[in-house]
């Protein structure tokens, strides 16, 4: 089965938007089709930014979806890399993708180096 790391902004782009791309990845996550690598830094930062009020999601809406991340994926403890980044907080999500060999699934292309396993949603699904 297939690792994946998916990007903050990928979760928050399908609860958005039922029928776009990252909702599509979300799909592969809850069927099985792929597996996210994930550790607890990434977890956290999940619930704080789905929580926030103005993005309006409901609690039982954020907790399922988390949840089911949580039961299909893989928690892992990632070595530290020295890989330069503008936004730290983008650091765990290299870091676990990169431990796990996985792809990193991501609207932000450009916040991370430029490798091929540095993909969108879009070029994921077109690639799978």
């Amino acid at each position: 089965m297939m690792l994946v790391v998916i990007d903050t902004n990928i979760l928050v782009s399908a609860f958005w938007s039922k029928d776009g791309n990252p909702f599509k990845i979300l799909g592969l996550v809850l069927f099985g089709r792929i597996k996210p690598c994930f550790d607890s830094r990434i977890l956290q930062e999940y619930r704080e930014v789905l929580s926030r009020p103005r993005l309006g999601f409901s609690k039982a809406e954020v907790d399922g979806v988390l949840q089911a991340i949580e039961d299909a994926g893989l928690s892992v403890v990632p070595e530290p890399l020295d890989t330069p980044f503008a936004d730290e907080s983008d650091r765990k999500f290299y870091e676990a993708a990169k431990f796990c060999g996985a792809k990193l699934i991501t609207g932000n292309q450009k916040h991370f180096p430029r490798e091929p396993d540095v993909v969108t949603a879009a070029d994921f699904l077109a690639a799978l």
